[in-house]
């Protein structure tokens, strides 16, 4: 296997089971795969953070929001791997609930890795909803 398909082999098992994770209330597997290493950023379809203080009340937030998700889906529409940096950009396509309300909704996701201690860590992350 290539660099480029261990990557994205590891986006379509550890990253999407921390998705889907989140997606039903747990945090904690996502906040795993995000680095711990300034800088780290999000420019969320709903909230924004800056530094890993905003990062954590976001993912606390956002883990209570979340629950009862029934499907989760990563359409990868594009992909590299440069050295010790990846990037990701594609469609999320979830149905769960939010605040308790059933949702079904697709983000367009981007999202920057980089090699930390010998395996991937989310840096970034850019989504917004699909409208339209």
């Amino acid at each position: 296997m290539t660099e480029r398909d261990d990557f994205l082999a590891w986006v379509k098992s550890a990253l999407h089971e921390a998705e889907l994770a989140l997606h039903n209330g747990d945090s904690a597997p996502r906040r795993a795969l995000w680095s711990r290493a300034e800088p780290v950023s999000i420019l969320g379809a709903w909230r924004n953070a800056h530094g890993q203080h905003e990062l954590d009340e976001l993912f606390i937030g956002l883990e209570r929001q979340f629950s009862d998700c029934t499907s989760y889906a990563f359409e990868v529409l594009a992909f590299d791997v440069v050295g010790a940096m990846a990037y990701t950009a594609g469609l999320e396509h979830t149905s769960a609930s939010v605040d308790g309300e059933p949702r079904t909704y697709t983000l367009r996701a981007t999202q920057v890795y980089r090699r930390e201690d010998g395996g991937w860590k989310v840096a970034h992350r850019h989504a917004d909803t699909v409208t339209g």
